[in-house]
């Protein structure tokens, strides 16, 4: 029992502390709320003083209206230079919305311009493919009609908005599109058409039998005087001058060589069999490259030029047969440059 009275004295002691405490924290703080009320409630008196003889200004006023005053002007002008840096900012943002807006007219005038262009190239395209299409017996792709007019950047579509905020030429691009979607399948078979057509371009002797395409005619086929009797003949072939020896001959075809051999008229002479009922023969060579019984590609060098049997002078004599006939080989040469291989 007396160790229970001990504690209780303790703690009495323990919150009177606290509670005087309190009530001095509290004193304290109205003591200052008081100096503080005290002090804003004093007046003050303003004098404005003119440097005429008119009477004194006075005003009276409180600290707290003058502190009022203050911050009530801090925040106008602050406002008012906060709005005033918005302005700007925003002054700022729009100039460069309308230099954006006026690049953005400038590329949309340029993108009518080409898209222009592209549609008249278009339509010679379609005019050029559709003559190719009717040479070669297939149907014409649907053909392209623009109401593109002339005129300057601004009229050459005749921009016209939609309720969508579309424009007519969207139409017509898509128009075009279709044209050239529609025109990939008549180029592939044109192409397969070809390739089924190159073999067969290589099986007739249409190359020109000189390499680099040079050299003329000295004497056509058919009927000419002959250079050393001056009795009229029948020519058979062709003869292709260079004015010198050593220049490469070439397979006019695909072929299979059947003769390489050396003859008192023709001199040192190639025969050459091909598809389709073809034979050439090349004459007055200098050389061989090719044996008999070897085949040759179109465009291989197979001798050169030279002046061996009957002849006045360096050249070739070239033959085209088909079967027994003799034909005018001019009929069937396309003068072209080819690479020997």
């Amino acid at each position: 029992m007396p160790k229970t009275r001990g504690y209780k004295r303790v703690e009495n002691t323990i919150f009177r502390s606290i509670g005087r405490s309190l009530c001095k924290g509290a004193s304290s703080v109205h003591g200052v709320c008081s100096s503080i009320s005290q002090g804003g409630q004093r007046k003050l008196t303003i004098m404005v003083v003119p440097h005429s003889q008119k009477r004194v200004i006075n005003f009276q006023t409180t600290v707290f209206s003058l502190l009022f005053f203050a911050v009530a002007l801090t925040g106008i002008f602050g406002s008012f230079f906060w709005f005033s840096r918005r302005a700007i900012v925003s002054e700022q943002n729009l100039t460069e919305l309308r230099e954006e807006a006026r690049t953005a007219r400038a590329s949309l005038d340029e993108l009518k311009d080409e898209t222009g262009n592209l549609f008249k190239a278009a339509q010679n395209f379609q005019a050029a493919f559709s003559g190719t299409l009717s040479l070669i017996g297939m149907d014409n792709a649907q053909p392209l009609k623009s109401n593109i007019q002339n005129g300057d950047l601004s009229s050459l579509f005749n921009v016209k908005e939609t309720a969508q905020g579309s424009v007519r030429e969207i139409a017509e691009l898509k128009h075009l599109t279709g044209y050239l979607e529609n025109s990939v399948q008549p180029i592939q078979e044109i192409g397969k058409l070809l390739e089924s057509q190159s073999t067969l371009f290589s099986d007739i002797p249409s190359l020109w039998p000189i390499r680099g395409g040079i050299g003329h005619v000295s004497m056509a086929f058919g009927q000419n005087r002959h250079p050393f009797t001056g009795q009229w003949y029948i020519h058979k072939g062709v003869d292709l001058s260079t004015y010198r020896a050593g220049d490469s001959i070439l397979a006019t075809a695909d072929g299979q060589v059947v003769t390489a051999e050396y003859d008192p008229g023709f001199g040192y002479y190639l025969i050459i069999k091909h598809k389709h009922g073809f034979y050439t023969r090349y004459a007055h060579m200098q050389s061989f490259r090719v044996q008999r019984g070897q085949y040759v590609q179109q465009g291989q060098i197979i001798g050169y030029i030279g002046n061996t049997g009957v002849s006045t002078g360096p050249h070739l004599h070239y033959e085209v047969h088909i079967g027994s006939d003799v034909v005018d080989p001019m009929k069937y040469l396309n003068i072209k440059v080819a690479s020997g291989k």
